[in-house]
């Protein structure tokens, strides 16, 4: 849980306990001032209306003083109590220390000359004080920010061009950073319907740039996924994928994977080679590692319709990949990597895959190298390869070096279906060669001779 250093004057446990002045701490600014909150005004001892394990629940994302952080459990205390050595601790993790046969102090292992915990009333006074009030500021921000998206929603259905687009934008700022409040006020009150309505053949880039960043931040149901994957509002996203923003291009590539969950879902919706291209271009962003991350999630979704996987192949979409392996992140690579076994599943793909002079060697060397899915996505894509032209394929192969990677597959504890891949590999590489050639050729230690 995120901390902040309290002020030096703030001490609750000092000297054997309760020194800390509830008005003091007020004044330090601790609760932010006096305030009234719900009632209970903070210049004296508050009256308990709420509940505070719920406040700590709903408050978790909170930096909460350290003061206020039990040692053992790094969690705010709702009951705490001090020992004699001057710490204080929440009752029920001092309590479970004590009954695992400790009896000394947990932050600094003194031996405990007497066994009884005192509770810290201040302390727990001054916890219930701050939760309450940040609690109760957290309710009003929720209101207003609920009541504001309404209004927006009211506006949207008035206004038209650039005070279209500034609606929007404050509206996404809402959802952005309110988080549930904003989305269930937009969801609650149609707002997915109306922002839907405004994409369309005739959308501006602006508005449709805004409208679909808030969209694919808001949970959808499949009406509402219906109702985006219509031809004129696909379109408008696909024509953003290839000229918005990076941004945009981003959120619009999430919005379509979101959809593609829809039960009306289907190869038509994603086979243009407009949108596959603007897929392609989105990976060559080197400088942007998420947008290289959405495109292939996506990708990997769509390239399950054999119509995607032909027109993948057709724009090339294999040697990209391939040269992209060695400078992806592993999350990445698992996902290329994917995308490329399912496309070594068509003879065009598997051929794209032989004609490109890197791809043995730049996938030889992910084997046992990230993760078994790599390994198993790896010997695949090897294995259509390699059978396709066994006598061009094998030798160049060995030579990268895949028979002692093979070996290595086989002698590790990988799951028995990729050791019998790899020892049918093993052997497809070694038919044109003799043992002693083939051991040569391997370059392998001595040991694994």
């Amino acid at each position: 849980m995120p901390m902040y250093q309290m002020q030096t004057k703030l001490d609750v446990n000092g000297g054997g306990g309760q020194v800390l002045d509830l008005e003091t701490a007020v004044k330090d600014g601790v609760l932010g001032g006096e305030c009234d909150v719900g009632g209970l005004v903070y210049n004296g001892v508050a009256e308990k209306k709420l509940d505070l394990k719920k406040m700590i629940e709903e408050l978790e994302t909170m930096e909460v003083p350290s003061v206020f952080i039990c040692p053992i459990s790094l969690d705010p205390m709702q009951e705490p109590v001090t020992l004699c050595t001057g710490q204080t601790y929440e009752r029920s993790n001092i309590l479970k220390w004590f009954s695992l046969g400790h009896f000394t102090c947990p932050t600094t292992m003194q031996e405990l000359w007497d066994d009884s915990i005192t509770p810290n009333k201040t302390l727990e006074q001054l916890i219930y004080s701050w939760f309450s009030h940040k609690y109760v500021v957290m309710k009003k921000k929720s209101e207003d920010v609920h009541g504001r998206a309404l209004d927006i929603l009211e506006t949207l259905k008035k206004v038209k061009g650039q005070a279209r687009v500034q609606a929007l934008k404050e509206l996404r700022q809402l959802v952005t950073t309110a988080h549930s409040t904003a989305k269930k006020a937009v969801v609650g009150n149609n707002g997915v319907g109306l922002i839907s309505s405004l994409l369309g053949p005739f959308t501006s880039h602006a508005v449709g740039s805004e409208a679909i960043g808030i969209l694919v931040n808001l949970d959808l149901d499949l009406e509402s996924k219906r109702n985006l994957l219509q031809p004129s509002k696909i379109s408008l996203m696909v024509d953003m994928i290839n000229e918005g923003t990076i941004e945009t291009k981003v959120n619009c590539t999430r919005l379509i994977e979101k959809l593609t969950n829809a039960n009306d879902f289907g190869s038509e919706n994603v086979s243009s080679l407009s949108l596959l291209v603007g897929l392609l271009r989105l990976l060559k962003d080197k400088r942007h590692q998420n947008c290289v991350l959405v495109g292939l999630c996506l990708l990997k979704t769509i390239c399950s319709h054999e119509s995607v996987r032909k027109s993948l192949v057709s724009i090339r979409a294999v040697p990209q990949l391939v040269e992209l392996l060695p400078i992806l992140s592993n999350e990445c690579l698992e996902l290329a990597l994917y995308v490329l076994e399912v496309l070594s599943a068509v003879p065009e793909g598997r051929l794209a895959l032989k004609d490109c002079p890197h791809t043995i060697p730049n996938v030889v060397k992910l084997l046992m190298r990230v993760s078994e899915s790599c390994t198993q996505f790896a010997l695949s894509i090897l294995w259509a390869v390699c059978k396709l032209a066994p006598d061009e394929c094998a030798s160049l192969a060995v030579d990268a070096g895949l028979a002692a990677k093979l070996l290595l597959v086989i002698q590790s504890g990988c799951n028995p279906v990729l050791k019998q891949q790899s020892a049918e590999l093993l052997k497809l590489c070694s038919l044109n060669y003799s043992v002693t050639t083939f051991i040569s050729k391997c370059k392998l230690t001595r040991t694994i001779q």
